[in-house]
């Protein structure tokens, strides 16, 4: 293993924050990318990496890393070092209000055009020519902010790897994924190793998080280039969430780190024989289809169902109680579909997003993420 620092934009005189990454095997083959903890309040990745760590460099000792695996335990320094009243704020960046996993730099044309001379009919010079040309475009963009610069480096990092996986959580939730819809033939069977309830899937949610800005890069040029130069989807990108806030239990993360390694062993980059594949459990849906159940008043919030549990339209899932006046408000799913997540929040504010159903059917449209 090799560990790299790589320094922040120096936000004031007198501090200077680094991001670290692990590198396992070598360049010039397969490559995976794996990092914990862009919202930096989310730590059950942060406990899977440091199991991954462990199961990674037994196997570089035992000559079984075929390509190269990069690891960044902590991606967010920013977001851990920011508290206020002991509470832990890593979801946005306190000086400008961005969240962390939103505005990756686009640098799709500035790449096709500086490829495309060199690009013809060999799918796979392709790839290589286009990952070159978009890692130049990314180290070549401006970063006038420690967080641009954060950003730029997990960009660089990341951009040219075959499969990236970006591990958050939710608040209380069972394990599910988000990936682009031409990413889900590869991403199958990620889900059905780590066991996902549903992988939601949308072409473009909205606001580039950092797991599109990996893999939409590749359907984009593939549009640009349709009829000229054939473009695989060579990035699969995948953002994993691992349940809940509170599951940073070694349990979870040792299972998970090792569901990890196997599907990294499925895909090729560790050798040996890939372990059978387990019965799937969950399904994928569209991202259009998660419903976010809002709140129309404020009040005491308890919740009648569980994280996990299959729903109706029209049933009751939870109960908002004004403190005041007695009255309760039911919170009803609005669609058949998986309760897949709920806040940890106990009070809800008016027009507060309290849980999310996923539905069958697409009916948003816009935006599809929350903030």
């Amino acid at each position: 293993m090799q560990i790299q620092h790589h320094p922040l934009l120096s936000p004031a005189p007198g501090t200077q924050r680094e991001l670290i990454s692990l590198h396992y095997g070598k360049p010039g083959g397969k490559k995976a990318y794996i990092q914990a903890s862009l919202h930096a309040d989310e730590l059950p990745g942060m406990l899977v990496a440091h199991h991954l760590r462990q199961k990674l460099q037994a196997l570089e000792e035992a000559g079984r890393i075929d390509g190269e695996i990069i690891l960044v335990p902590v991606a967010n320094p920013i977001g851990l070092s920011q508290y206020a009243l002991h509470l832990h704020l890593g979801r946005f960046e306190a000086s400008s209000g961005e969240n962390f996993n939103r505005h990756y730099p686009d640098q799709i044309e500035a790449a096709a055009l500086a490829a495309e001379s060199e690009l013809g009919p060999d799918a796979d010079a392709n790839v290589k020519v286009l990952r070159r040309e978009l890692l130049k475009a990314i180290a070549a963009a401006p970063a006038d902010t420690e967080l641009k610069s954060l950003r730029r480096l997990l960009m660089q990092m990341s951009c040219d790897a075959d499969i990236v996986l970006d591990l958050h959580c939710d608040a209380q939730a069972v394990m599910h994924l988000y990936t682009e819809t031409p990413c889900w033939p590869e991403c199958e069977a990620l889900a059905i190793y780590l066991g996902a309830r549903v992988t939601l899937l949308a072409q473009d949610s909205g606001d580039n998080p950092f797991d599109e800005a990996c893999s939409q890069v590749w359907w984009k040029w593939d549009r640009r280039f349709a009829g000229r130069f054939p473009i695989p989807q060579a990035c699969l990108a995948v953002t994993v969430e691992l349940r809940g806030a509170a599951d940073v239990e070694h349990g979870l993360a040792e299972a998970d780190a090792q569901n990890i390694i196997d599907f990294l062993n499925y895909r090729g980059l560790i050798s040996g024989p890939a372990p059978a594949m387990p019965a799937p459990v969950g399904d994928a849906r569209p991202l259009a289809g998660c419903m976010p159940i809002k709140t129309a008043s404020a009040g005491v919030l308890t919740f009648l169902r569980q994280a996990g549990e299959t729903v109706a339209a029209g049933d009751v899932l939870a109960h908002v109680i004004c403190p005041f006046s007695g009255n309760v408000t039911e919170m009803k799913s609005p669609v058949d579909g998986l309760f897949f997540a709920r806040d940890f929040v106990r009070f809800a504010t008016a027009g507060m997003t309290i849980a999310k159903v996923a539905g069958l059917n697409a009916t948003r449209t816009g935006k599809l993420l929350g903030a």
